[in-house]
């Protein structure tokens, strides 16, 4: 009876961290885009979601970066007691979550004429929080994409194919980074990526 309890209550933990992996996408994305449509002067063709954390109302990218980060990190810990995906998934994957709430903490630099006042092209000099901030993205969406081919490997069938064309599209932006159709299509590989992360959580979730 003991037992039976207690791998009860394992498995309801495993689905509740599992649960908020399948949150953390959509909620970091809408709570993006709704503020991206919403905030004077911002510009999605122009301005990633890290400047949405500048300037009034900037608490709320803030919040959103660090929650969603935090969900993803209760994931990974749930990705890890499933024993169905390796080791390197769950490791990547927090590191990605902590990436994600360093980015919340440490905030970027205005520029691109956001918010009102910053400079029109990049930050003539970078802060210690901007540099930090700038750290956080190449730790945390390189260690995203390489989950997706760990994950490649791990799942089976259309599962490992799909895991693998969402790495492959997560890859895209990156010949045109710093230019304007570079963040466009960074916000397309933000959309793959972090909803196929919440997608790979729900799936998993589902056959505990």
């Amino acid at each position: 009876m003991t037992t039976l309890h207690t791998n009860r209550t394992h498995t309801d933990t495993t689905k509740l961290l599992l649960g908020c992996g399948v949150l953390a996408g959509p909620l970091y994305l809408v709570t993006g885009f709704a503020q991206a449509f919403t905030r004077e002067g911002f510009d999605l063709t122009r301005h990633p979601f890290s400047f949405l954390s500048l300037g009034e109302g900037g608490w709320v990218q803030i919040v959103n970066f660090v929650l969603s980060g935090l969900l993803f990190l209760a994931a990974a810990v749930g990705l890890h007691r499933t024993g169905r995906v390796g080791r390197w998934a769950p490791i990547l994957i927090g590191v990605f979550a902590v990436g994600m709430i360093g980015g919340g903490v440490f905030v970027a630099d205005p520029a691109f004429g956001f918010p009102a006042g910053a400079p029109e092209g990049q930050a003539p000099v970078l802060s210690w929080h901007g540099v930090l901030h700038g750290v956080a993205f190449f730790l945390c969406f390189p260690a995203l994409v390489a989950s997706f081919f760990v994950l490649a490997r791990k799942l089976t069938g259309p599962w490992a194919r799909a895991s693998a064309v969402a790495g492959v599209l997560s890859l895209v932006p990156l010949p045109f980074m710093g230019t304007g159709f570079g963040v466009v299509l960074l916000y397309g590989a933000a959309v793959v990526a972090w909803l196929w992360a919440s997608v790979v959580a729900a799936k998993l979730r589902s056959e505990i």
